[in-house]
């Protein structure tokens, strides 16, 4: 699986960003997704998941209510809409897929990442 995030930039707090993530290679209906995010000088911190069924998904504490994570088998999309964006947000965003069982807020689950994408929030 090749993953290509978009969608980064600069916002104001308070304000909000879609990041998108493209998916290709094998049949990506199969593979858990995930976004996690590291800002400089920080560790890899996991933000959001959602299984390949699409029904379950799970966010980081720091997120939860501000941010929603979706995908399109249909269009091999994952997207994460981050709303009330907060200064502390701000990092390089990376989306992940896992094919195979794994705890889904675990970087480890996950064999495939994308290049990442910057978000930059400005008080």
């Amino acid at each position: 699986v090749q993953l290509q995030a978009s969608g980064g930039g600069l916002v104001q707090a308070g304000g909000s960003l879609r990041l998108s993530c493209a998916a290709s290679g094998r049949t990506f209906s199969n593979y858990a997704m995930a976004w996690f995010r590291q800002a400089p000088g920080e560790e890899r911190e996991f933000v959001a998941a959602i299984r390949w069924t699409g029904g379950y998904t799970y966010y980081g504490d720091s997120v939860k209510g501000r941010f929603t994570i979706s995908r399109s088998n249909a269009e091999n999309m994952v997207y994460l809409q981050m709303n009330s964006l907060k200064p502390e947000d701000t990092a390089v965003y990376y989306c992940a897929a896992a094919d195979g069982a794994g705890i889904p807020t675990m970087g480890r689950t996950y064999g495939y990442w994308g290049q990442g994408t910057l978000v930059t929030v400005s008080s």
